[in-house]
């Protein structure tokens, strides 16, 4: 056998292998792209010739209790400039850039980088923003000056509107951009996203080789988003705006003791909801930052009650047998408890005081008594009854408070509790936390004997327990507050006529009082709280709190002007339109 056959037979068996595995890997190759990634070069190749565009929809209202607008959309004219497909710009198209500047007082002709980009644009049949947000006026010359032009139009779109600025901004909230798109980053914005935001739509449009668009077609109608309804009232939201002092920090709520509908917030420093729709720079943010407006001091700020609590420790105190409505108190400036004074505010003493008069009167030394009769754990089984130390279920963020045990003081420091503390706590003070959004529901189960659950939103159940209160307590605590109205520290209120208040007043420590002439910091927190109402109007339960205020002086004057305003708003209501 020649030697020469079995090597062209290897060669040639060589070259047939060589040949399948080459056609074997060509076909693995195209069943790769024919089969297993035929919808990624199908997506790639619609792309050439067709453009999706999104169709933004607009936002929902939200609107208050009588369907007034609090937070809307706005029409935007935007500015555009749509290529043709010369080379670069003509001396034509200059001059209409020109005259656009002119209309819509824009400084983009004098901008390079701008210029060198319509350039692109016009080459490639693109478009490009050159005026954003023109007013109706600028909108009518140009629409004037250049019909139906083919390189400038003016686009409609919508953008978040707030017509009353930074009223109830800690409600609203605010928005905030991703990408091309907003989306809530606050309050009832954030809360309700899905609901507000609607759906988007889309358009598929033809394009050719260069850019230009052929044909348009949409594929997704937008939907716009549901319409909010809140328990607001405008009037009152503008009210308590009005009357709180811009240069002060706190807050002010209004609320429905029966609903527990909220009619009214207000937390200083607060915001322009606005500010966010643009890009701020980080200089602004930063101050913003410094002055803390984004915290809703009214449900998510821990304050000592003061004497606000002493309505807790009176039920408490009824309840127990330890004093009685016709109990008599002789208040000589303090007490002593294992060798210490604990003072009155009243330094020489009220003499002799009722329970009412102590309430009325806020005489320390009276509930000092109590503190030495009955133990923290009765007072904070009473203020759990009142919903103290615990959220209230509203929808929002909300802080819980502290109300302190003896376990619990055990639990978090590894110390037992001092019988002086319990002193302390009796009036307001000691380890005692609330929130405003606390305070509004105890006063108004004072009154209602509930506790309800507060709502913002006008379709959320009314939700309402029982409190464990006897009703001769609870209408004990009612007197005091009248007589605090009539002559005893909210005597104050009592110049605005005709109107029923109940009301109690607080001054809250927030350190030691050596350290008050140090400098605001260190001057006591201001309360007052109240349930009022006016000719045939729903009650309504006021808390007022002002930070660092020194005493309650200032937040009386403002529950002052709330309810002067108030009967005002009524009155004005009530009197008939004359006809001409």
């Amino acid at each position: 056998m020649n030697i020469i056959e079995p090597i062209e037979h290897f060669k040639v068996s060589l070259m047939v292998l060589t040949i399948c595995i080459f056609l074997c890997t060509i076909g693995a190759r195209l069943v790769q792209l024919q089969i297993k990634q035929k919808e990624l070069f199908s997506r790639k190749s619609k792309k050439n010739f067709l453009h999706m565009e999104t169709v933004y929809s607009p936002r929902g209202n939200i609107v208050d209790m009588h369907g007034q607008l609090l937070a809307t959309n706005r029409p935007t004219h935007n500015t555009y400039f749509i290529g043709t497909g010369n080379r670069k710009l003509t001396e034509n198209q200059k001059q209409k850039l020109q005259k656009v500047a002119k209309i819509t007082n824009s400084s983009f002709i004098q901008n390079k980088k701008l210029l060198k980009q319509l350039h692109k644009t016009e080459r490639h049949y693109k478009k490009k923003l050159i005026a954003p947000d023109i007013s109706f006026e600028q909108l009518s010359q140009l629409e004037e000056t250049f019909p139906l032009d083919k390189n400038i139009t003016v686009e409609t779109s919508f953008k978040r509107f707030y017509p009353h600025k930074s009223c109830a901004s800690h409600i609203l909230g605010y928005l905030g951009r991703i990408k091309f798109d907003f989306t809530g980053k606050m309050g009832l914005e954030r809360l309700l996203e899905s609901q507000l935001k609607g759906s988007h739509g889309s358009i598929a449009a033809t394009i050719n080789s260069l850019g230009r668009k052929l044909t348009e077609t949409q594929i997704k109608q937008p939907l716009t988003g549901q319409n909010i309804q809140t328990t607001l009232d405008l009037e009152l939201q503008k009210i308590v705006e009005q009357s709180f002092p811009k240069n002060q920090t706190g807050a002010c709520l209004l609320m429905d003791p029966e609903t527990g509908g909220i009619l009214a917030v207000s937390s200083r420093p607060n915001f322009d909801p606005s500010l966010f729709l643009e890009p701020i720079s980080q200089d602004e943010w930063q101050n913003l930052q410094n002055q803390h407006p984004f915290l809703n001091r009214a449900f998510n700020a821990n304050y000592p009650p003061g004497s606000i609590f002493k309505l807790v420790v009176t039920s408490a105190a009824l309840e127990h047998g330890i004093i009685t409505p016709d109990t008599i108190w002789d208040c000589k400036g303090y007490i002593t408890l294992a060798g210490r004074r604990y003072h009155c505010h009243m330094r020489e003493g009220h003499g002799k005081v009722t329970a009412n008069q102590a309430l009325e009167q806020s005489c320390n030394p009276f509930f000092y008594d109590i503190g030495t009769k009955m133990s923290i754990n009765s007072f904070a089984d009473y203020a759990h009854r009142f919903g103290l130390g615990e959220k209230t279920g509203i929808i929002f963020s909300e802080k819980s408070g502290l109300i302190p045990t003896i376990r619990w003081k055990e639990k978090t420091f590894g110390q037992r509790w001092w019988p002086g503390e319990t002193l302390s706590a009796a009036i307001g003070q000691s380890f005692l936390l609330v929130t405003p959004i606390q305070v509004a529901r105890m006063i108004s189960a004072i009154f209602s004997g509930y506790l309800v659950t507060p709502r913002i939103l006008i379709n959320e159940p009314i939700v309402k327990t029982p409190i464990d209160i006897k009703k001769e307590t609870l209408e004990f605590l009612q007197e005091s507050m009248r007589k605090v109205v009539q002559q005893g520290t909210g005597k104050q209120i009592s110049r605005v006529k005709n109107i029923q208040v109940y009301a109690k007043t607080s001054t809250a420590q927030t350190s030691a009082l050596h350290k008050r002439k140090k400098g605001r910091q260190y001057q006591e927190h201001g309360w007052l709280v109240a349930h009022f109402y006016y000719k045939g109007e729903k009650p309504i339960t006021m808390v007022v709190i002002i930070e660092h205020a020194g005493s309650s002086k200032a937040p009386t004057t403002v529950a002052q002007k709330i309810l002067v305003r108030y009967k005002k708003l009524i009155d004005k209501k009530e009197s008939p339109k004359k006809e001409f």
